[in-house]
């Protein structure tokens, strides 16, 4: 476990979201990168039933740990569970319950390139695209403060300067031993924006 930052990669008008991320792999693999697999990260969206206002609780999984569940309430307090934690929460829905078609999902492929992890793929709302996410991992560190400058060359290397600042969640813990929990908070900070972005395309009712 190293350093991650996430970032929201635009996809230009007129091409569609396969076709971007397929240049990116193939942008990795010119850099030297090799692939190792694919990812998948999931983001589900519970409700209070009782209490008002109503309270959000989010609960995150990832394939690079299969044996955690990361839950992460409104105040941003996250605990992080083995994966009985799910069901409890089913003996707990008379307390939180499901939003229904509000699943986010980020799937795509894995790359190693020399001391970097790359994950790049694609963004779904209840099956729907929503967008690209690519984030970039350093292993050898631990401080995010420490690795910063490494990290920002290979992420404009590859996205450009959309990666000029590091992600908002991880600006405020530069100096605190990173955890796969504030990769999460990165991942939900993108799937709020999705669903933000989702929610004001609606057609009002």
């Amino acid at each position: 476990m190293g350093v991650s930052c996430v970032y929201t990669y635009p996809v230009p008008e007129g091409r569609s979201g396969s076709q971007v991320v397929d240049v990116l792999h193939k942008q990795i693999e010119t850099m030297g990168g090799t692939k190792m697999g694919n990812f998948h990260v999931d983001c589900e969206n519970y409700q209070s039933v009782m209490l008002n206002p109503a309270k959000t609780l989010q609960i995150l999984h990832s394939s690079e740990y299969p044996a955690s569940c990361f839950a992460i309430l409104d105040s941003g307090i996250t605990l992080v569970a083995d994966t009985l934690f799910d069901g409890l929460m089913s003996n707990l829905k008379n307390y939180y319950q499901a939003r229904k078609q509000n699943k986010m999902e980020f799937k795509g492929q894995r790359f190693q390139l020399a001391d970097f992890v790359i994950k790049i793929g694609s963004v779904s709302l209840a099956g729907s695209f929503k967008g690209i996410l690519v984030e970039v991992e350093y292993c050898p560190s631990v401080v995010a403060s420490e690795c910063w400058n490494l990290l920002k060359e290979l992420l404009h290397s590859l996205i450009g300067n959309i990666a000029e600042s590091p992600p908002p969640s991880l600006k405020v813990k530069m100096d605190e031993t990173y955890t796969p929990a504030m990769t999460m908070a990165q991942y939900l900070d993108h799937f709020n924006n999705f669903r933000k972005a989702a929610a004001m395309s609606q057609p009002p009712r």
